[in-house]
């Protein structure tokens, strides 16, 4: 029986391959010990215990990055952590760590080599993060979604994908996707998501450009984001949602997108040959681009600046590839080529090899 730590918290971008690792491993050996490392304030808070896994609670641990009173106090807050992870590691008797970024990952890494535990890490952005940077020093067991992700000991696993996302039969249900959002079986539907919070810009633009992209014989799939400001137009082919829990369904619906390039949608839309335009996030360190970078290049997506997506782009360009389906069922086909499902199996046989 293998007692596993993993630790990942905070974003969808650190919780969701973690649990599809963590249901991956449990499918295989349902008598493994998962343990998960997390925040309170995080996602996994809730998302974690849902799936009926252990959470342990972490205190958040940013990096200082400029001379305060924090960073004064840092390095016993770090050192605290760490302890109290070790002990962790001993009296539970851990086999692996397997780290996916984010704040809890550092104080899990430095545990793990204090305890002579193995370190698997996944890296899920094209540019790695701090945490991972740091824990790739300890490791050779470094796992990447992206094929040019930098970072030491990279070897590619792909995007580790939700079982229902891993094993969906989008033609199989999308009539169950129809009648869930309500819509029209007869039109294309443009799924437009900007991630749980939402996107100002996408959200803005799309809304304005409802009646056009309905005049052109496409129905939208809107989903804002809990904190969205935007209000519902009521208009026919058009439906708002702030969020949405089944996006299983949401994906088997949709003909293209236009969304954020979150590492985990990028692989998701390629994985299921969805052509999609590509907003980057545009605050951070621009990983997002680089994301999207395969599957653009392949030719499965169009890459735009947050600034430059406005109603006029819309209306000029999008329209444009909308109106042609040969080349949305072309872009599909090259989304395809370069997406992947294994990403959880592989991830699960790259920390059993860390094991042997």
């Amino acid at each position: 029986m293998t007692t596993y730590l993993l630790a990942g918290g905070g974003t969808a971008g650190h919780v969701n391959p973690l649990l599809a690792v963590a249901d991956t491993i449990r499918s295989r050996e349902p008598d493994a010990i998962l343990i998960v490392l997390g925040t309170s304030e995080g996602l996994e808070s809730r998302l974690v215990p849902a799936r009926g896994y252990e959470l342990v609670i972490v205190p958040r641990l940013p990096f200082p990055r400029r001379p305060n009173r924090q960073a004064l106090t840092f390095p016993g807050r770090l050192n605290r952590a760490v302890t109290n992870l070790t002990d962790l590691i001993r009296g539970r008797q851990v086999d692996v760590v397997v780290g996916f970024g984010g704040y809890v990952s550092t104080p899990a890494y430095l545990a793990a080599r204090r305890a002579g535990v193995p370190i698997v890490i996944h890296e899920a952005n094209f540019r790695a993060g701090l945490a991972n940077r740091l824990g790739a020093r300890f490791t050779r067991f470094v796992g990447v979604a992206f094929p040019g992700t930098r970072i030491r000991h990279a070897q590619v696993v792909g995007m580790p994908l939700r079982p229902e996302i891993e094993r969906l039969d989008r033609t199989a249900a999308r009539p169950e996707a129809l009648s869930f959002f309500g819509l029209d079986p007869d039109r294309p539907t443009l799924l437009v998501t900007g991630g749980s919070l939402g996107a100002r810009r996408l959200n803005n633009t799309v809304l304005q450009s409802a009646p056009a992209l309905i005049a052109a014989g496409w129905q939208v799939l809107h989903i804002t984001g809990e904190r969205s400001e935007v209000a519902d137009p009521g208009l026919g082919h058009y439906r708002m949602i702030a969020y949405c829990d089944r996006m299983d369904l949401a994906l088997s619906v949709a003909d293209f997108a236009v969304s954020r390039a979150g590492a985990g949608t990028v692989c998701e839309l390629s994985a299921l040959g969805i052509p999609a335009v590509y907003v980057p996030y545009p605050v951070g360190n621009g990983e997002q681009r680089f994301n999207a970078a395969d599957v653009v290049s392949a030719g499965g997506g169009i890459l735009v600046d947050d600034a430059d997506f406005v109603p006029e782009w819309v209306r000029s360009e999008l329209l444009t590839v909308l109106s042609d389906r040969s080349r949305v069922v072309r872009m599909g086909t090259a989304a395809a080529s370069v997406g992947g499902r294994d990403g959880s199996a592989r991830m699960v046989d790259f920390i059993r090899s860390a094991l042997a």
